[in-house]
């Protein structure tokens, strides 16, 4: 893939990555087809829709569910959110958590 192409999708995408992994992500874009890394990179979830989603049915782990991880979002459910305590932290750490979970799913393509 071109330099051009990889920074076009790397803007289009940076704020789904954690910002210290885009040099990494750069390398590995090099090596895939244009139309195969934009298929990967459309899929990322957005960290800002988790963050609504946790804000207004977080506490029924339906922000896990959202960003794959739907053991902690079956316990969170089961818990009510860990009797909110639960749900008022990840408020705060879904974002990352979600920009964490778009990393690996690229690391693996």
């Amino acid at each position: 893939m071109e330099k051009g192409q990889i920074d076009q999708l790397l803007a289009m995408h940076s704020t789904k990555l954690p910002f210290e992994s885009l040099s990494i992500v750069k390398k590995k874009l090099e090596n895939i087809e244009y139309e195969t890394a934009a298929i990967y990179m459309s899929q990322l979830k957005d960290p800002t829709i988790s963050l609504i989603i946790s804000v207004i049915v977080g506490v029924y782990g339906v922000d896990r569910f959202y960003i794959g991880d739907v053991g902690l979002g079956v316990a969170k459910l089961l818990t009510c959110g860990g009797a909110g305590i639960w749900w008022l932290v990840d408020i705060f750490l879904i974002m990352d958590a979600t920009k964490k979970k778009n990393y690996e799913m690229l690391m693996m393509m």
